[in-house]
């Protein structure tokens, strides 16, 4: 008999959930990427308003020494969705978490359980997945349609009716094609099945301005969240603020499986800090969208296959092998994002939008490698 190798001898320890072990994680972003042009994971390019530097620098060590406090912060979010004509908003139907990504883990926490079916898009933000593998969940991808990425609305329906989805997740804009749905075809989801919760993530909305939020009553639609956050237009995503809105009752719940401190006075003081300065957030929107603008007449001219549509973001299929041309940039101080592997856009390289100027540095250095 073959002796057992010494490392078969030693104790595991605790095993952790069956789920937990088959998991692959959702990556993160990699490390050393602040002195490089970031068009990699669709931040804020430029920084946050000077008035969050300020709020950051004056914050008392009694206030660092204290558990956080919050009171203010649902207000002020609230009038900032009031200026964008947001129907009114109660406190109650607001819950803050640390970053998005806590709001989305904290859900499938509350709501998804072991055999239930899970109903989303692909391709789409990847933290979805992990999230509901965790909780056992049966997970049904309903891809995007034809090179333009239209939304399989009919599928989509198919599956609510057929397979009682508990969550249906739908990234509007998505993430990473741009795909939007109108707010009336959402609503005509939300209404299919009171028993299906459906998660709007509208944190790129700022960049097409077509939110269901201004046609939603969560008194009449239980089922429905959306969540929003100021990493992508404030520029705070260092400091992890996020928030899901929808009736109070399924707030709760969510709050239920997070912790009372989650979110950290920085994040809290900064926050405010931003919302206090809305017309700077306006501002850089404005500029990537002119430069959005700008980027496409580019591509319009260059014979590359590529794609643009909602968000901060664009799709572009380079000539070179997509991790070569990735690489390349990379060499040149530019960061973007491989898409290699990822249903239907596969070798594609996701460019986010920054200011006119970094995309004309991009553009210059991505056609000299293209040969373009």
């Amino acid at each position: 008999m073959k002796a057992n190798d010494s490392s078969d001898l030693m104790p595991r320890g605790p095993q952790p959930r069956i789920e937990v072990e088959e998991m692959v994680g959702y990556s993160a972003p990699l490390e050393g990427r602040r002195k490089l042009l970031r068009l990699d994971f669709n931040e804020n390019t430029i920084g946050p308003s000077p008035l969050v530097v300020k709020a950051l620098r004056n914050i008392s060590a009694n206030e660092i020494s204290i558990y956080p406090e919050y009171n203010g912060l649902k207000e002020a979010y609230i009038k900032s969705l009031n200026q964008a004509k947001t129907t009114q908003i109660k406190t109650s139907e607001i819950g803050l978490f640390n970053g998005v990504d806590a709001a989305i883990n904290a859900i499938f926490h509350s709501y998804g359980d072991r055999n239930d079916n899970f109903l989303t898009t692909s391709p789409t933000f990847g933290y979805y997945t992990p999230c509901a593998q965790m909780q056992g969940m049966r997970i049904v991808e309903i891809p995007y349609i034809g090179e333009t990425f239209e939304f399989p609305f009919e599928k989509i329906k198919e599956n609510i009716s057929q397979i009682n989805p508990k969550i249906l997740l739908i990234c509007n804009p998505n993430n990473p094609t741009g795909t939007r749905l109108s707010p009336q075809k959402l609503m005509d989801l939300i209404n299919l099945n009171i028993n299906t919760l459906v998660v709007v993530d509208e944190l790129y909305e700022a960049f097409t301005d077509d939110s269901i939020l201004p046609i939603s009553d969560f008194n009449k639609t239980p089922n429905l969240i959306i969540l929003r956050s100021l990493s992508k237009t404030a520029g705070l995503a260092g400091l992890r603020i996020g928030f899901a809105i929808g009736n109070s009752n399924v707030i709760d719940n969510i709050k239920c499986v997070t912790g009372p401190y989650d979110i950290n006075s920085f994040a809290v003081k900064a926050a405010l800090a931003a919302l206090e300065d809305q017309q700077y957030t306006n501002n850089y929107i404005q500029e990537v969208l002119e430069a959005k603008k700008w980027l496409q007449v580019k591509l319009q001219g260059s014979n590359l296959k590529y794609h643009i549509d909602g968000g901060n973001y664009a799709l572009i299929w380079p000539k070179n092998e997509s991790l070569v041309t990735e690489k390349m940039l990379r060499l040149k101080g530019i960061l973007v994002r491989n898409m290699k592997g990822k249903p239907l856009i596969s070798d594609s390289l996701r460019v986010s939008i920054g200011t006119k100027k970094q995309m004309r540095e991009f553009w210059s250095q991505f056609c000299k490698i293209e040969s373009i």
